[in-house]
């Protein structure tokens, strides 16, 4: 097990630190690189989507309802893309399944580019989906394998505060780009760029191995006297069984509470910001680097916060304070938010990114080796799924309750964090075993 991390000594309530990568023996560090380049780059991929959804609009002649559509069809397809990819993980291994899904979001992305109308761009954007659902799966499996249980929250928040790079690199690209071509070109351009990422494949192919402990769980499902048992247990249908079944539904409905708000705010920020606070795009674009500002430092500290008070304490917190902040950016008057929307603006980030971090760690000691990549994949993804209906829902509304308004609902999908955690157990500092 010479890849696994080896148990530091360290001091837990240490403020920032780093022995948990320190710890990485073999192909660990690799497999973190890997996993950390893979969500950034999955990061551009799928947020110049929220940059350029003006521009394609107009191209187009879309309502608020059909580019919200769109956003809604890829992270809906993106759920089953990562359901797959955890079973899938489950069989063929985590690192094959990661360069997979990233050869899928990175083609599918620059496809987009090209699309010459509505449904095309629709088509494509919904197979991006499967890749970009399927990358965090395979990707934080791996990392949390390879983690020491003392440190794994941080780790994996390290790996979650990729997002906040890839994010802050479309955002660049945005600022680029537009000030470079006409609108009716630049968005396809972003697109295009998208293909980058497939080049990450070649680095995991040489540097990365599988985890020991998916190895040795392997090796026991192989032999002649698991037969029957393998074929009893299988990966999806385990993670609905009678000892599970609790697990998994609540598991999802956390993920649905985090992923609702999240994706209600990320996806229509910088309309939110041009055309109800009247930003110009150079000042949307300054507005939304302090938001990802925001989301890289809550993505660490959360990752920390998560060893030190555990995995239900930290989610709690995070979503109270997203809830909040999402309903003083929309409903302060203009006069007092003008004042304060640099601090409003980086605490939504920090608070409603970070609960990300909690993620990885946490559905991965919920779940048994033999079904980690299903039990992770389809919790994640199923709140992915249902989570992906508040873009659209808020385009809609937002004709009668302005954007505003629909923007604010939003806040109330952190309430079914709360109710989740009600039903879910601690799983602070948990082994994870080749046979449990």
């Amino acid at each position: 097990m010479a890849d696994i991390a080896r148990r530091p000594t360290q001091t837990p309530g240490r403020l920032i630190s780093f022995e948990w990568y320190s710890a990485m023996r073999g192909s660990a560090r690799g497999a973190f690189w890997s996993s950390f380049a893979g969500w950034s780059l999955d990061a551009y991929d799928y947020m110049i989507f929220s940059f350029a959804v003006t521009a394609i609009a107009a191209t187009f002649g879309l309502t608020r309802g059909q580019t919200g559509l769109i956003a809604t069809v890829t992270l809906v397809v993106s759920a089953f893309g990562g359901m797959a990819a955890g079973v899938l993980a489950d069989r063929i291994g985590r690192v094959r399944t990661l360069m997979v899904t990233i050869a899928f979001y990175s083609v599918f992305t620059l496809l987009s580019g090209f699309a010459q109308s509505y449904e095309q761009l629709l088509f494509f954007r919904a197979l991006q989906g499967l890749g970009f659902g399927g990358e965090w799966a395979a990707g934080a499996i791996l990392v949390a394998e390879l983690s020491d249980p003392v440190q794994r929250g941080r780790a994996l928040g390290w790996i979650q505060s990729a997002w906040a790079i890839g994010w802050g690199l479309a955002n660049l690209a945005f600022l680029i780009v537009f000030s470079l071509d006409h609108d009716k070109q630049a968005w396809r351009w972003l697109f295009w760029l998208g293909i980058l990422p497939a080049l990450l494949i070649l680095y995991v192919r040489r540097t990365v191995k599988e985890p020991a402990v998916f190895q040795e769980t392997r090796a026991a499902r192989e032999k002649p006297e698991a037969g029957a048992e393998r074929a009893r247990r299988q990966p999806l249908a385990e993670i609905f069984s009678s000892g599970l079944l609790k697990t998994t539904l609540f598991a999802s409905l956390l993920a649905t509470g985090a992923q609702g708000g999240y994706y209600s705010f990320t996806t229509w920020l910088p309309t939110y910001l041009q055309t109800s606070r009247h930003l110009s795009v150079t000042g949307t674009g300054a507005f939304l680097f302090i938001t990802i500002a925001g989301a890289f430092c809550g993505y660490i500290v959360s990752g920390y916060v998560n060893d030190w008070i555990g995995r239900r304490g930290t989610f709690a917190i995070y979503a109270v304070a997203s809830a909040g902040m999402i309903l003083l950016l929309t409903q302060l008057p203009a006069d007092i938010l003008r004042i304060v929307l640099p601090l409003v603006t980086f605490v939504l980030g920090f608070a409603a990114s970070g609960i990300f971090s909690g993620f990885g760690s946490y559905l991965a000691e919920l779940y048994p080796t033999r079904s980690r990549g299903a039990g992770q994949g389809f919790c994640y993804n199923s709140g992915r799924a249902v989570g992906a209906l508040f873009p659209t829902a808020i385009g809609f509304l937002s004709a009668s309750a302005g954007l505003s308004g629909a923007i604010a609902f939003g806040a109330g999908a952190y309430a079914l964090c709360l109710v989740a955690l009600l039903f879910l157990p601690e799983t602070k500092g948990r082994e994870l075993v080749a046979i449990d």
